[in-house]
This record gives C-alpha cells, sequence and structure tokens, in this order.
C-alpha cells in the first residue's frame, strides 16, 4: 500500500517533468518555424524589390528611345518644312518678275492708249465746231437735238430687233438642242464616278520606310534619279507618296515600288531593273489601252503612233475625270448628234476620240493640247477634216465643218454632266471670286452673286444708270468677257436684273 502510492508519486513527478519538457519543446519547435518564415518572407520581398527596380530601368530607356525618335522625326520634319520654304520664295520671286514686266506692258499700252484718246477728241472737237457753223446752231442745241433723235430711233428699233431675235432664236434653239442633247445622252450610256489615278503606295508596316529610304538615304535618291520622280515619306502610316508632274512616269514609279516592296530586295541595282521592267509593262498597257478605246469608239484606219499617244490619256485626268474615257464618251456622243443632224458620223466619231490628244503629249511640249494633237494627228496621216476638229474645239482656229461644232458640243455634254467631274474647294471658289470680280468691274452694277456652284451670275444693277437697252448689252459683254478670260466645264448664265423702286410717304 504503501509502495503503490510511493510510485505514484514518483509517476506524476515524472508525468510533470515530462509534460514540461514537452511544452518547451513544442515551444521552440513554433519559435524555429516562425524564424524560418520571417526569413522567407525578407528573401521574397528582396526578390519583387529587384524585380521592380529592373523594370523601372527598362521603362526609362523605353521612354528615352521614344524621345530621341520624336526628337528625329521633328527635325526631318523641320528640314521639309524648310525646303518646302524654299521653293515657295523661289515660285513668289518668278511670280514678282512676271508681273513687273506685265506692269511695263500695261503701261506702255496705256500711255497708247491716252494718246489715241487725245487724237479722238482733238477730232471730235473739230467736227462738233464744223457742225455748228454748218447748221448755224449752238453746240450745245446741236447736241441735244441729235441725241434726242438717235436714241429715239435706236432704243425703239434695236429693242424691237433683239427681243424678236432672241424669242425667235431661244423657241427653236432650246426645242431642237434639247431634243438632240437628251437622245444623245439617253442612248450614251457612261459611268457616273469619274475614275482617278493614285500616286500613294501602301506599305506593310512603317519600317519598310526605312528600307526605302536606305543608308544616307542611297536606295531613295537612286529610285528618285531613275524613276525622275520625287518620293515623299511622311508621317503617313504604312504609306509613301509619289509625286511626278508626268502621270506616266508616275505610274512607272508607283508599280516598280509596289514590285520593291513586295520583293524586299530594295538596292541601286535592283531597282533599276525593276523600273525598266515596269516601262515596258506599262508601255504594253498604254498600246492595249489605245487599241481598246479605238474599238469602243469603232474608229478604224489610225496610225500605230496615234493609236499608241492615244492610250496615254489612261493616265491623264481633268477635275478627276479619265481622259481616254471621256474621249470614247465624247466619240460616241459625236456620233449620235452627227446621226440626228445628217452630218459625217464617221468625221465626228474620228474626231471625238482625237480631240485631245494634245493633253497626252503637253506636258513635254510648248502649246496648246488642241494644237499640239492637231499637228501629231496631221504628220500622221489623219484626215484633214479631222484634224481642223482637233484643232478647232477650243476656238483656236475656225472651225470648217458642222462635224467641228458637234464634236464641241459632245466634248461639252461629257465634260458638265453630273458626276463626269470633280473640283477642289479652292478651285471652286477661285472660280466664284472671279465670276463677281469680272462682273463687279463693269460700270452700274451695284451687286452680283455666283449661284448654283459656279453656274449662273446674278448681276444687280443701277436703274438710273442702266436701262433696259443697256442692260441687255451689259449681259452680252460680260459673257464675252467670261469667255475669253476664264476656263469652266459646260456653260454659264448670265442673268441682268433691273429694278425701278418708288418711295413716297404720306405724311
Amino acid at each position: 500500500m504503501e509502495w503503490s502510492w510511493l510510485t505514484s508519486i514518483i509517476l506524476f513527478i515524472f508525468g510533470l517533468a515530462g509534460g514540461y519538457l514537452l511544452r518547451e519543446w513544442v515551444n521552440r519547435r513554433r519559435i524555429q518555424q516562425g524564424k524560418e518564415e520571417a526569413e522567407r518572407l525578407v528573401r521574397e520581398a528582396a526578390q519583387r524589390a529587384s524585380d521592380i527596380e529592373l523594370e523601372a530601368k527598362n521603362k526609362a530607356l523605353e521612354i528615352r528611345q521614344q524621345a530621341e525618335a520624336e526628337i528625329a522625326r521633328r527635325r526631318n520634319e523641320l528640314s521639309r518644312e524648310e525646303d518646302r520654304l524654299q521653293k515657295r520664295r523661289e515660285e513668289l520671286d518668278i511670280r514678282a518678275d512676271r508681273l513687273e514686266k506685265r506692269e511695263q506692258a500695261l503701261n506702255k499700252r496705256q500711255s497708247a492708249i491716252d494718246k489715241r484718246a487725245n487724237e479722238i477728241e482733238k477730232m471730235y472737237a473739230e467736227e462738233l465746231e464744223e457742225l455748228q457753223r454748218i447748221a448755224n446752231m449752238s453746240m450745245e442745241e446741236a447736241r441735244n437735238v441729235l441725241l434726242a433723235e438717235a436714241e429715239k430711233e435706236a432704243r425703239a428699233d434695236m429693242a424691237r430687233i433683239i427681243r424678236q431675235i432672241e424669242a425667235e432664236a431661244r423657241e427653236e434653239g432650246e426645242s431642237r438642242a434639247r431634243k438632240l442633247i437628251t437622245a444623245a445622252i439617253q442612248r450614251v450610256a457612261s459611268e457616273h464616278v469619274a475614275e482617278v489615278c493614285t500616286s500613294v503606295v501602301p506599305l506593310p508596316s512603317d519600317e519598310m520606310k526605312g528600307r526605302i529610304i536606305g543608308r544616307n538615304g542611297r536606295n531613295i535618291h537612286a529610285f528618285e534619279q531613275v524613276a525622275g520622280v520625287d518620293v515623299i515619306v511622311d508621317d503617313t502610316p504604312e504609306a509613301v507618296t509619289i509625286s511626278c508632274f508626268d502621270p506616266i512616269r508616275r505610274e512607272v514609279a508607283r508599280r516598280a515600288l509596289e514590285k520593291l516592296v513586295l520583293d524586299g530586295r530594295i538596292h541601286p541595282a535592283h531597282i533599276e531593273k525593276i523600273l525598266k521592267n515596269e516601262q515596258k509593262e506599262v508601255e504594253r498597257d498604254i498600246l492595249e489601252a489605245g487599241e481598246q478605246a479605238v474599238y469602243d469608239a469603232g474608229v478604224a484606219g489610225l496610225h500605230p503612233e496615234v493609236i499608241k499617244m492615244l492610250g496615254r490619256l489612261k493616265y491623264r485626268t481633268s477635275y478627276g475625270q479619265n481622259q481616254l474615257a471621256h474621249a470614247v464618251e465624247t466619240a460616241r456622243l459625236a456620233a449620235v448628234l452627227a446621226a440626228e443632224l445628217g452630218a459625217d458620223v464617221e468625221v465626228a466619231k474620228a474626231g471625238g476620240l482625237l480631240h485631245d490628244l494634245g493633253k497626252a503629249m503637253d506636258h513635254n511640249m510648248e502649246g496648246t493640247h488642241a494644237l499640239l494633237g492637231a499637228e501629231f494627228a496631221k504628220r500622221h496621216g489623219v484626215h484633214p477634216a479631222v484634224v481642223n476638229i482637233i484643232a478647232s474645239h477650243h476656238h483656236e482656229v475656225e472651225q470648217e465643218s458642222v462635224e467641228a461644232a458637234i464634236v464641241e458640243a459632245a466634248d461639252a455634254i461629257s465634260g458638265a454632266r453630273p458626276g463626269a467631274r470633280r473640283e477642289s474647294l479652292e478651285q471652286y471658289l477661285k472660280r466664284v471670286r472671279a465670276l463677281e470680280e469680272i462682273a463687279n468691274s463693269h460700270k452700274g452694277v451695284s451687286q452680283s452673286y455666283a449661284l448654283q456652284a459656279g453656274r449662273e451670275i446674278r448681276i444687280f444693277v443701277k436703274p438710273e444708270e442702266i436701262d433696259d437697252l443697256e442692260s441687255i448689252r451689259l449681259a452680252r459683254d460680260i459673257a464675252k468677257k467670261i469667255e475669253e478670260t476664264m476656263q469652266y466645264p459646260g456653260q454659264i448664265k448670265v442673268t441682268v436684273i433691273r429694278e425701278t423702286r418708288s418711295i413716297d410717304y404720306a405724311k
């Protein structure tokens, strides 16, 4: 009994000691794990700080590279702008010289006119003195009598004749012309939107611009020298622009640059080879286009050189209208009008097809396109009647046949119909301002307004200075001056408005 009790006490003491030791071991274990966790967190924090520092360095390097690229781009822009300003200064100097020469010529002409006016005034005074001596009347009395009689007779006769002629011509001419033009337009179906040649070459990426330029500009200089064009590399994304006054060279350069971009091999030797190949391809296309135009227009017996020159019009546009399509359309319209009027259909067709032949060569030679085309056609055996049509469709020479007038009308219909041509805003505003300036330059005009996109000009005159007969003459004078000084498609209607108002007040 006593042994059992002693054993229990000993076992209890050992249990207490074992529990204490076990608890101490567990506490040390937990402390050790806490230290390891803390060390792991410190290592992770250090690694994260290192990654953040590396990312910040990379970002700073990228920002610096972008800034350097932007500075280089700005320098290139400033250099191009300086070149443009230099060219503009040279053009302004040339214009100033021309204006000075023109002013000197005008001064000489004005001196001659003043001298002639003085002579006329002297002769007029001598004539008045002679009349006064013969009639035994004072100068004032003779003047009043003569002016009154002449004015009375002239006003009555001229107003009656002018109104009668205008009424008859308007009634018969408008009806007949309306029928002919309507029939011709209905029988010749044409596209509404004109074809436009482009000079923009798309690129797969902006990196290709650097390859086109080459080291120190070697590639782009070689391309411009061989092709005879200007290659404009600006900020337009994934595109470069080819500029040249000659549409054939521009088309050859455009095709060649597209081939070089597609091939990827861009160096001076390969550039010259590609340009020669594309020159041959374009010449082949020109010949095919000319043959197709001759077939579409139904004109036979033309010299191969004439057909080839005609095909060059495929790459020439006027106000957005393709000139080869315009030539074929004019030939068809002229054929319809000639058939309706009983004229020579074959001559009208040939004249309509070839009337703008000179536009294919006026970039390379001096002279108007009508005279250049007529001379070229004459050298290659074209019929003399057709040569006269080509030369006279802008009245630079006298028209010798009714077919010439028919081709002129067909040319105007093709160029003035809706959808045939497009005009830039600057050209439109310039034409409108020129119309109003011409109208306002005449005496007695109070106001003028250009309407219908410059197709009509309305002029308000001062009734105390311009009478009914004078308003008719003013309309004709303004229309004649517009024809002599301006270029425009179709026709421009001139309307002179004279209004008399009587105002009084009841008091």
